[in-house]
């Protein structure tokens, strides 16, 4: 296994050894990658984390290894040579294939020749070494078997069968399918109407080689839904000359024998099966794009820059329900609500000043945070009209919020409030600590990829939790005031002890140094060692206990700050001072060169969020898309990022869009070579669909 993983990932197979001893001794993706750069020659998350995906697959793998060879075993058919092959094999497909002859099958045509005794003749014609094949077959005909002609056509079955279970046979047919075959989509006869927003996919194909991701989840979204037919044209006579290449010799009594059964076993058996698997593995890949660019746009969106803690008021907009309001103290804890309308039909206008003003008086609000869906922009106007001095506005991408109001966690937090209130909570919380607040949502829900409920669920949910984990930990939370619900994503902790810890603080007040989570109740010395270095505590005994510096090093920094004659305090808070440090000389049989490097990077960057500090975005003066025409050059935000194009929030209702062909003047094959989600960008106006309500940009040639 370490072999296959180190060739399948051209890394070092020490690296790999080291990296895999760590996985099973309980370590996480985030812990090696950031305090064991020694054992694994300086891996980083992105090659753990591939190490441990295929760890995980060829454990698996293995695991069905054993299992066929137990299967084999039972019938009598394994020979030493079969299982050396089962063995060393890393290739599911392939080894689905060994297992394919011996495999317990339901009643066949194949089968039931073979009760009646045709097997040997079935020998005979693969053998093609007969001078008269109805000679040879006279004495098969006993029995339940007739005719000469029904014992050829019966072994005939076996031949079939047996050539569909060939595995080179297979793999021929595997890059026939592959390399020339054609994808194509019908509707389902009667449901035009009804599937209507697959209407590009009714008459539609691609090759199974090129077929871009997002048109074949599309494709395979429709055929979910029972609108959509999928199928793979292969020119017929191409695949079954291949395969009388493998089986076919030139004997004119078995010929045309051979023929009639290489023409059925790809018709009957071959021909489905083998689209099946293509198809199979066009959505496997085509599911490891979407999920990709899900990941990628989850990362970008958790690690959004946050406003930290300063007073908000989060207002959840609405026009004939009102805008619900929450008042926000620097934590995010909820000290106040209330509803306003100051928009029409109610349009208490002046009622809703007087609350708002009150408020920001009463609390001292430093920041406003406004939903953007529906009379968000409304919602603005109103409160900018207010000229609320020293009282920063922003706008909150609300996507999920309602997923997390009505969720147990909502419901935990806010038992006695309703899901308006906290879903306004949430958009509040979401500008303070984007980070904090979205790993409460479900990762799907969030809205930041393509097909997702189409995708392999259980990979697209091991993955999205794999970016959630590596966000929080390269952040690190504050072990003071971090809820249970991030702490759970915390290096070596999960649900139980993210408990244990918020109602250990609960009942003895603040933790006044990392070594105190050694008393809370299961946390064991191993979680203590794999979450330690990701929680920080601010003010508290030991200045290096709000630093990236692992508990297990701060020896070496003791030492560093004694070969200066200096205090722990003096050596940390004196930048000019630690640059004299000469990290080599501190270099030992537990902390190599990268370990000493990043101690003094995390020194320098103690305390300090990783993040970029948030800066105020303002839209164009348009509401609806109806303010639109070509030509306009606005603002705006990137909200989502395709394989096929970014889609831009402009400060109406819908995401404007912008295909990949108008984001740069030269070629791209990705919209993520150039954009990242929460990029502000310069967009011209190039299409406005009033009918189906869509905008089309282009960011080419506009100067940001």
């Amino acid at each position: 296994m370490i072999e296959e993983i180190a060739r399948e990932l051209r890394i070092g197979q020490n690296q790999i050894k080291g990296v895999v001893k760590l996985l099973e001794e309980g370590a996480t993706v985030p812990f090696i990658s950031r305090y064991r750069k020694e054992v694994t020659g300086s891996l980083d998350e992105v090659a753990v984390s591939n190490v441990k995906e295929l760890y995980d697959k060829f454990s698996e793998l293995q695991s069905r290894q054993a299992t066929i060879i137990k299967s084999i075993a039972s019938s009598g058919n394994l020979t030493p040579e079969l299982e050396e092959k089962i063995v060393h094999c890393w290739d599911s497909q392939t080894l689905e294939d060994l297992y394919l002859p011996y495999k317990p099958k339901r009643r066949t045509k194949a089968t039931i020749a073979r009760e009646k005794g045709l097997e040997p003749l079935a020998n005979i014609i693969m053998a093609q070494n007969t001078s008269n094949l109805e000679r040879s077959a006279m004495r098969f005909v006993v029995g339940d078997v007739a005719s000469v002609d029904e014992a050829i056509a019966g072994a005939c079955d076996i031949v079939a069968e047996r050539i569909s279970e060939d595995a080179l046979t297979r793999n021929r047919l595997r890059k026939l399918f592959h390399q020339r075959g054609v994808l194509r989509s019908k509707v389902v006869k009667g449901k035009e109407e009804e599937g209507v927003n697959f209407s590009d996919y009714f008459d539609a194909d691609a090759s199974v080689r090129s077929v871009s991701s997002h048109r074949f989840l599309a494709m395979q979204r429709g055929v979910e839904e029972g609108v959509l037919k999928l199928s793979i044209d292969v020119d017929a006579d191409v695949a079954i000359d291949q395969i009388e290449h493998i089986f076919l010799r030139s004997n004119a009594s078995t010929r045309a024998s051979m023929q009639s059964a290489i023409k059925d076993s790809y018709k009957r058996l071959l021909r489905s099966s083998i689209e099946g698997e293509i198809i199979s593995t066009v959505k496997e890949k085509a599911d490891a794009q979407a999920i990709e660019i899900f990941a990628r746009n989850l990362r970008e969106l958790l690690l959004a820059s946050p406003l930290g803690q300063k007073r908000v008021i989060a207002i959840d907009p609405g026009f004939r329900t009102g805008c619900k309001i929450v008042v926000l103290d620097s934590q995010g804890n909820l000290l106040e609500h209330s509803v306003i309308y100051p928009h029409p039909p109610e349009g208490k206008r002046d009622e809703a000043v007087k609350i708002i003003t009150s408020l920001v008086q009463k609390y001292g609000t430093e920041a406003f945070a406004i939903g953007d869906g529906t009379a968000g922009r409304e919602t603005e106007s109103f409160i900018k009209s207010l000229r609320l001095d020293g009282v920063e506005l922003y706008m909150v991408n609300e996507d999920g919020a309602s997923i997390y109001s009505a969720s147990a966690i909502a419901r935990e937090e806010f038992a006695e409030y309703d899901v308006t209130v906290r879903g306004a909570v949430s958009i509040g919380r979401r500008l303070i600590d984007p980070l904090s607040e979205l790993v409460k949502i479900e990762p799907k829900s969030i809205g930041v990829g393509q097909y997702q409920h189409s995708v392999d669920q259980a990979k697209l949910k091991d993955k999205l939790n794999s970016v959630v984990e590596s966000c929080v930990n390269m952040v690190g939370v504050n072990l003071n005031t971090a809820s249970k619900h991030i702490l759970t994503f915390i290096s070596g902790l999960g649900p139980v002890l993210a408990k244990n810890i918020v109602d250990y603080r609960a009942a003895h007040g603040d933790f006044k140094s990392r070594r105190e989570l050694l008393n809370v109740p299961r946390l064991g010395a191993k979680a203590f060692e794999q979450a330690a270095g990701f929680l920080r505590i601010v003010g508290g005994e030991n200045p290096l206990d709000n630093s990236a510096v692992h508990p297990e090093a701060y020896g070496v920094v003791r030492r560093m700050a004694d070969s200066l004659g200096v205090t722990i305090d003096e050596f940390l808070h004196n930048k000019p001072l630690r640059d004299k440090i000469v990290v080599e000389y501190f270099v030992d049989k537990s902390f190599g060169l990268p370990t000493l490097n990043d101690i003094m990077e995390a020194l320098d960057k103690r305390g300090l969020d990783p993040r970029e500090p948030l800066t105020i975005f303002a839209f164009a003066n348009i509401h609806s898309i109806d303010d639109l025409y070509e030509g306009m050059v606005l603002p705006g935000i990137v909200t989502n990022i395709t394989t096929f194009g970014a889609f831009v929030d402009i400060g109406i209702k819908q995401d404007a869009f912008v295909h990949i062909s108008q984001i740069a003047e030269r070629y791209i094959s990705s919209p993520s070579e150039l954009l990242h989600l929460n990029d502000r960008v310069m967009a011209r106006v190039i299409g406005v669909d009033l009918v189906r309500g869509r905008v089309s940009l282009s960011l080419k040639g506009v100067k940001v």
